[in-house]
């Protein structure tokens, strides 16, 4: 008898836990460099009752600075943003505040990326066009302290483990390198890597060609061609031979 009485204790535990990740109210900051993206996503959240946005950002400095100030639940933000983007930003943000759950809504869901957040420190890692059911699901999953994949970025990265997977020459990267590599996609040069990074225009100039190095390739254009064929990202605006010059 005490023995059944232990578990059903236990269930109601387990129930009113549920209840509890069900009916909480959760406070988080969107992190998208499109206005129109955090303004559709804030909609779709709020009209759920379930969700409050305690602020926005546009870039990956300021998400961290913002995560300072209002102490959120999690932070759902995008990989390609201006400044440290979102992976240094995830990166920091793990650091500062290790029970921060970071939830990752990306265009990207194929090539070394969704691994690469997840690696700083990204508790779930969704594609954009996700429903806002999905979106609510990975919040109670990092709440719980579970990770949560997108059902596409969970087979893709099986799929890569695999003998024989898919072989990105990106992996070669360190994950700083990775960093600057993806700064230099969105066009900066290395001046203002350096700046934003903290480090030297020596350091990233020396980043800059391990990076040339280890892909194969001998310019920015080039850098540009090899991130668009293995979904890693796309040709910023403006972008031209040598951008990523001091």
């Amino acid at each position: 008898m005490r023995q059944e009485g232990e578990h059903e204790e236990e269930r109601e535990e387990r129930v009113a836990a549920d209840m509890y990740h069900v009916l909480r109210t959760f406070k988080v900051i969107l992190a998208d460099d499109h206005e129109l993206v955090r303004e559709g996503i804030r909609r779709l959240l709020e009209d759920s009752g379930q969700v409050e946005v305690v602020a926005e950002a546009a870039c990956g400095e300021e998400v961290v600075e913002l995560a300072r100030q209002h102490a959120p639940d999690a932070v759902l933000l995008d990989v390609n943003m201006p400044g440290i983007g979102g992976l240094e930003a995830t990166r920091r943000l793990h650091a500062l505040m290790p029970g921060i759950r970071i939830v990752v809504i990306s265009v990207y869901g194929e090539g070394p990326l969704p691994g690469r957040m997840l690696e700083a420190g990204a508790s779930a890692y969704l594609t954009k066009g996700c429903t806002t059911e999905t979106i609510l699901d990975a919040l109670e999953a990092v709440d719980r302290g579970e990770r949560y994949l997108d059902a596409d970025v969970a087979r893709h990265l099986a799929l890569n483990m695999l003998p024989g997977g898919a072989c990105n020459p990106f992996d070669r990267l360190s994950q700083r390198e990775m960093q600057v590599a993806l700064m230099m996609l969105a066009g900066q040069r290395v001046g203002q890597i350096a700046e934003d990074m903290h480090l030297s225009a020596k350091t990233i100039s020396t980043y800059r060609h391990r990076i040339f190095s280890k892909l194969g390739v001998g310019s920015d254009s080039a850098l540009t061609r090899l991130a668009m064929e293995h979904g890693v990202g796309e040709q910023p605006p403006g972008t031209a031979e040598g951008a990523a010059g001091s």
